[in-house]
């Protein structure tokens, strides 16, 4: 006998970013938080190199702050399906409180999936996620100028410091899912 589980279908975006930079993910509507954040991240292109919490209704979920700064509910065992209860169907994920990363992300539906079918998936998505520590959404948009221009002060530095290459328009729903599989989401 096989039984069903569901699944969400979350809509990811990157907020204050024109084009918009988004991704779809289909997630176990048991996945716990800090899962459901390295699924994000895997998705996105993030690097999981900063600090992170999720504001669902009333409430901001995160890892324990050691230094009591902020108010905060563990996420630790928090399942999704807890917190996406009544009329709340999106929240914000913020990651990197410098650069201020701030992610809406909306539950589209919910659906039955195969009992083998196990994980996250990245189903769908567009645009290149900004490199870490670019600077916000601010420093994203200086450097997308400056890689952009030739002729530009930064144009070389900018090169160099991502390696080269960066396609603001590139994105590999393989590559994310490569991803999502290595942080173990």
């Amino acid at each position: 006998m096989t039984t069903s589980l569901t699944y969400y279908s979350l809509r990811i975006e990157l907020t204050r970013i024109e084009p918009m930079i988004w991704r779809r993910l289909l997630v176990p509507a048991t996945i716990t938080l800090p899962k459901l954040h390295r699924a994000i991240q895997g998705a996105m292109g993030w690097t999981n190199n900063h600090l992170h919490q999720f504001h669902i209704g009333d409430d901001c979920y995160s890892e324990p702050d050691p230094f009591g700064d902020r108010k905060l509910v563990d996420e630790k065992g928090v399942k999704l399906s807890a917190v996406l209860v009544g009329q709340v169907r999106e929240f914000i994920y913020e990651y990197d409180f410098g650069d201020d990363w701030q992610h809406r992300v909306v539950l589209e539906q919910s659906r039955e999936a195969h009992p083998s079918w196990k994980g996250s998936l990245c189903t769908a998505g567009q645009r290149a996620c900004p490199p870490e520590d670019v600077g916000g959404v601010w420093g994203y948009g200086e450097f997308l100028s400056a890689i952009a221009n030739p002729k530009h002060e930064q144009h070389v530095d900018m090169l160099r410091w991502i390696g080269g290459v960066f396609d603001p328009e590139g994105f590999d729903i393989n590559s994310a899912n490569s991803r999502i599989r290595r942080m173990k989401a």
